[in-house]
């Protein structure tokens, strides 16, 4: 007799997000799943509930079933909370960032229903490895810790949130895991001639130069920044190097624009003759695959630059201590790539913990619904 599958619910995971680094989180997120389930040895049914969008998603297979969400279907007992109800498992990632009040009440409170209707269902939820808080309103930090404490795993992502997570009051165990887009799979790029001029990417960020979602700087940067994005590129240029202009958030026609980084780099590349633009990637995978083809590279948003501590502060140094900061940063590249390997291997052993966390609770599951 076959078995039946483990039913798992991805909330707040997106399959067709125009950020790849929040999409990087649902590939990765699935790739951890999967190789779970393959070393328990039973099938999985996953179930993305995803935000209406014209965009094709970047997961597929057999075991996966993408479900448009809006508001309705979102407080609809026959929508999502169906859902919930008939799955053994619903993990949430809050989109790596979103749980806290940042965003504003109005995305926190759609967070806030589905995370109480999967505990409404009476169905484990997973908070993945995730940034948790600030929350500044009392209400949000209230309801925050009642659902983490309902939470079968909780599991953040940085010191940082395991901080607020105490700080909200929150008892019993915190993983504290790294993020999981460090499982995103890529292909090895393909060897650069030696020769040849090495290879400087930079993802500019459109949110910022266009001075963030309103206009009115409301990230707080200090300096210039479309000035400091020409300063590099031209010193990268007088280097000798190969420039590429390298985006990651990547907004069709016709859409909301100001976080695309992919106008913003174009209108850079015409500037500087020379400059190559990095392709539309239709996936995660292909932006991680082209990043590393790169001899060195820089973001100014964290999934274009995942990963440990060399960085620099637009809201408190100025233009020119930045430049010379990653001048100097390129100079010693070597060491560089000796921090980035460290920390990547002390990544993956901090992300074993969740995953470890995540196969048991699904071995857990199996074993009393004797799936």
């Amino acid at each position: 007799m076959s078995k039946r599958p483990l039913r798992i619910c991805l909330i707040m995971h997106s399959t067709r997000s125009d950020n790849l680094g929040v999409g990087a989180l649902t590939v990765s997120e699935i790739e951890i799943v999967r190789r779970l389930a393959q070393d328990i040895g039973h099938p999985i049914d996953i179930t993305v509930m995803d935000w209406k969008d014209i965009r094709s998603p970047y997961v597929s297979g057999p075991d996966i079933k993408i479900i448009d969400l809006d508001g309705r279907k979102m407080i609809n007992p026959f929508g999502y909370f169906a859902t919930a109800l008939r799955s053994d498992m619903v993990i949430d990632i809050g989109a790596g960032d979103s749980f806290a009040d940042l965003y504003g009440m109005r995305r926190l409170i759609r967070m806030f229903v589905l995370k109480f209707l999967a505990h409404a269902a009476f169905t484990p939820l997973v908070v993945a490895p995730q940034t948790i808080g600030p929350f500044s309103r009392r209400i949000s930090s209230m309801l925050a810790r009642l659902s983490l404490q309902l939470s079968a795993i909780v599991a953040s992502r940085d010191a940082m949130s395991t901080a607020a997570l105490r700080s909200l009051g929150v008892k019993g165990a915190v993983i504290e895991a790294s993020d999981v887009a460090l499982r995103l799979p890529f292909d090895p790029p393909v060897l650069a001639d030696p020769k040849g001029p090495l290879r400087v990417g930079i993802n500019v960020s459109g949110l910022l130069m266009g001075g963030g979602y309103t206009g009115k700087n409301e990230f707080g940067i200090t300096l210039d920044y479309p000035g400091l994005m020409r300063d590099l590129i031209r010193h990268f240029q007088q280097k000798g190097c190969e420039v590429h202009l390298v985006p990651h958030v990547i907004v069709p026609s016709g859409r909301m624009v100001m976080e695309d980084d992919a106008r913003a780099s174009v209108a850079l590349a015409a500037e500087f003759p020379g400059t190559v633009m990095a392709p539309s990637f239709t996936s995660p995978s292909q932006a991680k695959t082209y990043i590393a083809g790169m001899d060195f590279f820089m973001g100014a948003r964290m999934h274009a630059c995942i990963g440990y501590r060399r960085t620099v502060d637009c809201t408190q140094e100025d233009g020119a201590t930045i430049l010379a900061k990653i001048a100097q940063a390129f100079e010693d590249r070597a060491v560089l790539k000796q921090e980035a390997d460290a920390a990547l291997t002390q990544g993956k052993a901090k992300l074993a913990l969740y995953e470890t966390a995540l196969g048991a609770l699904m071995r857990q599951i199996i074993k009393r619904k004797n799936l």
